[in-house]
């Protein structure tokens, strides 16, 4: 049995009985995890004005209940980036997450396999790929950091490859993340063992000094992100699809899409990386507008129930990604949690998709959704 994390109840081997909906884990997760990392996962950046933006932009849309719909032969089924999957659900890439349980990433792959949901990983995994990929069902992505040596990249994409993933989603929108205040309050600090497993054996790359009248941000740590140069090399070094996460403004959208990605995922990194930037589903209309009715567009941002998932696969979703519920879930109660979770976002929107006449993930648009009257424009 993995040991209990300090300052935290062990994991149970069984349902809490006080779980009603998938969002209740949020609250219970609070005896399973270390108040300092209970606080880093539920923190964002800065001041946190991002993840309560994410939460409260569901807010402002209400859900049409509609009569004497059929939905006798309803589903959930969806196709996204020429694959099929059972259900919209995915598991987002989430990092370290032996903050939450100490096998980590290889309970969520589990619970992932267990009711038929994609699994993306994530390069900075406290478990390697490899080990992740033996205990996912056959729908798992990779989630891809650029490594400052293109040979170190290249080296991921080969082991995810070998490792049966199946799509790339590579992550753009993080080179620079600012720390939440109220995980620097309440004395957060990355754990020793936790450590990006699979980025083990890579030998860091020299970065050379600055002189004193440059910029530690713009000659410093902006001179190492990602470049179009850099995506456009990537698009040749694998025969995967490739997804780019991190999309917010429908410009960058446009440009995307032309360049040859295979689809979009529309996120605000969960609030981490620009604090006050806009809610993901407040910009999904606007990109979904810019690239079209048929381009693959996923979406990650405050998903806490099915009603949320229903909105959002409303305004232009395909698919959704779930990331601190996931962590919340596997602190409770680990892959039995995650899976159970997933679970009840997937009845959760089942029952908004029946009430709303909508038998299939198809069905629903901006049409089964109304903007409240107090919300703001």
């Amino acid at each position: 049995m993995t040991p209990p994390l300090p300052g935290a109840q062990p994991p149970l081997g069984k349902i809490p009985a006080d779980i009603g909906c998938a969002a209740d884990y949020e609250v219970l997760a609070q005896r399973f995890m270390a108040p300092p990392s209970y606080d880093y996962v539920a923190g964002g950046s800065g001041r946190d004005l991002t993840v309560a933006a994410n939460l409260a932009a569901f807010a402002r849309w209400d859900i049409y209940p509609r009569l004497l719909r059929d939905v006798g032969a309803g589903h959930t089924r969806v196709t996204v980036a020429g694959q099929q999957f059972a259900h919209p659900v995915f598991l987002a890439p989430v990092a370290f997450q032996n903050l939450a349980h100490g096998a980590g990433e290889l309970q969520s792959a589990r619970a992932a396999h267990a009711v038929d949901s994609c699994l993306i990983s994530s390069t900075l995994s406290s478990c390697t790929l490899e080990d992740v990929a033996r205990g996912a069902g056959p729908q798992r992505w990779f989630q891809l950091y650029f490594q400052l040596r293109r040979e170190h990249t290249q080296d991921l994409l080969r082991r995810a490859v070998q490792a049966g993933y199946t799509a790339i989603v590579v992550t753009l929108d993080a080179p620079i993340q600012v720390p939440s205040k109220r995980a620097l309050d309440a004395g957060f600090r990355m754990p020793a063992d936790c450590v990006a497993a699979n980025l083990r054996g890579y030998a860091p790359a020299a970065t050379p000094p600055l002189a004193p009248e440059q910029s530690r941000i713009f000659q410093g740590i902006m001179s190492t992100a990602p470049t179009w140069d850099d995506l456009r090399w990537l698009l040749g070094q694998t025969t995967l699809p490739v997804l780019v996460k991190g999309v917010l403004h429908p410009d960058d959208a446009i440009a995307l899409r032309a360049i040859g990605v295979a689809g979009l995922v529309v996120s605000n990194h969960g609030g981490r990386t620009l604090d006050g930037a806009p809610a993901s589903l407040d910009v999904l209309p606007a990109i979904r507008n810019a690239v079209g009715p048929a381009f693959p567009l996923l979406f990650d941002g405050g998903i806490r129930s099915g009603a949320d998932i229903f909105k959002a696969l409303a305004l232009g979703a395909d698919a959704v990604l779930v990331g601190r519920l996931q962590m919340y879930a596997l602190s409770v109660a680990g892959a039995l949690g995650v899976a159970h979770m997933l679970k009840l976002l997937r009845e959760e929107l089942e029952v908004c998709m029946a009430l709303a006449g909508c038998a299939t993930v198809g069905e629903i648009d901006s049409g089964t959704l109304l903007r409240r009257q107090d919300a703001p424009c």
